[in-house]
């Protein structure tokens, strides 16, 4: 797989430059005949000079880097054009006539997983960063490409090997039985294992939110000023705020971010009986949004308390800072003053999201399925050690978590997990 394949690396649109990327057999052959360089192209240089694209010429720069010091792994061409679409088009064009082809999507980080220049969850991480939304996002998509998650699955799986040196050891001389201090130290092995793995499936919730976003909702009584608080909150007017109780009669949503996290504001209808079908329909949804939150501020007001969903985090305002009593609310603010809304953002955070963790961790649900997957297979395992039953019932198990932890790296992974994972990718990428 190391024919010559070629793509504008960039953005669609104008900009400052683009990039047009070659990677593959005959790359720097191209390179000569499209660059205005005289004499030998030097690795990891970048000379500044004309490119050819047949039609029309440009003055930029082009670079080369050798094999197997590339991303891909392979000889890598990258010429620095102009930003205008056309441009870059017309070098791409250029590069086909000489003999590439267009990549597909994700081939060049494809490659560089093919060629072992990173793992299947490394280039994720690169298809995280690229999409990201939020620092957050960033953050966690770097901790994947820098090898993290990939690093706890190997030690893991290193772990289980050993586990399974007992246990052949025991399947190839059956004379010999496994004796007590060898199932000790299987038993305390895969107990730890699991246990590691249960602090890593503990991590997808935060995986989850950096990827998805913290959910909030805002709920309350009608005029509890519910409106004028998300307003506050995004620093611009989402929605509409009236003194006629029922205005909010649908979900209105604006995302914030807070410490490079999204959150996801949801002002909701006001919560109270009413006779208008409409604005039933309104606190049904409202209600709706609280079960689906991830953390819930309520504008309190003397009255009934909502019923909470269990287990969600409330934060509860008192936001007529002028009326509300503080002994009774988490923070008191005022939506026009900006009294307490910094407050009310650290808060938010604290109980919604928690704290960035600068490990391993799950962020996709692949990577969850996998820990999942991996984690019964050691509980099986582990009971069955622990039930002095033969070696050979428990090996099986032990040797499909080995198999299950190493698709994190993609040491196992089925050729269609591969295929769906860089079809996500731009197709320059």
């Amino acid at each position: 797989m190391d024919d010559l394949i070629s793509a504008i690396a960039t953005a669609v649109g104008a900009g400052g430059i683009a990039v047009v990327r070659m990677s593959g057999r005959g790359a720097l052959s191209v390179a000569r005949k499209m660059f205005s360089r005289k004499g030998e192209f030097q690795p990891n240089y970048m000379y500044a000079g004309e490119i050819d694209a047949g039609t029309f010429r440009d003055y930029g720069m082009c670079v080369y880097f050798r094999a197997p010091k590339s991303f891909t792994g392979e000889d890598v061409v990258e010429f620095h054009c102009h930003g205008g679409t056309e441009i870059a088009r017309g070098i791409l064009k250029r590069a086909l006539e000489l003999g590439a082809r267009l990549a597909e999507r994700g081939e060049f980080t494809k490659r560089a997983y093919l060629n072992g220049k990173l793992s299947l969850s490394a280039a994720e991480g690169v298809g995280e960063m690229i999409a990201a939304s939020s620092e957050a996002q960033v953050r966690a998509g770097y901790l994947l490409y820098n090898e993290k998650l990939t690093s706890l699955g190997t030690a893991l799986q290193r772990k289980l090997t050993h586990c399974l040196a007992e246990v052949d050891a025991d399947l190839d001389y059956p004379e010999e039985d496994l004796n007590a201090s060898s199932r000790a130290e299987i038993v305390a092995t895969l107990r730890e294992v699991g246990q590691e793995l249960a602090a890593l499936l503990s991590q997808y919730a935060a995986g989850r939110k950096i990827r998805s976003g913290v959910s909030v909702a805002l709920v309350g009584a009608p005029n509890a000023g519910k409106s004028s608080l998300l307003n506050a909150l995004l620093g611009y007017e989402r929605a509409i705020v009236s003194d006629v109780a029922g205005t909010t009669r649908d979900v209105v949503e604006g995302t914030l971010e807070i410490e490079g996290v999204n959150f996801r504001i949801t002002d909701t209808a006001g919560l109270r009986e009413s006779a208008d079908a409409i604005e039933r329909e309104g606190v049904r949804r409202a209600r709706e949004a609280m079960k689906g939150a991830d953390v819930i501020v309520w504008l309190k007001e003397d009255g009934e308390v909502p019923e909470f969903p269990e287990g969600t985090p409330v934060i509860t305002v008192g936001a007529k800072s002028d009326l509300a009593r503080r002994e009774d609310c988490d923070i008191v603010l005022s939506s026009y003053t900006g009294e307490g809304l910094d407050a009310l953002r650290r808060l938010l955070y604290e109980r919604g999201f928690g704290r960035e963790n600068d490990g391993a961790f799950l962020l996709s649900e692949r990577h969850y399925r996998a820990a999942q997957a991996a984690h019964e297979a050691v509980k099986e395992a582990l009971a069955s050690a622990e039930g002095s039953l033969p070696p050979e019932l428990y090996a099986e198990d032990i040797r499909r978590a080995w198999e299950t932890l190493g698709t994190l790296s993609g040491e196992t992974a089925s050729e269609a997990i591969v295929t769906e994972i860089f079809e996500k990718f731009c197709v320059g990428k």
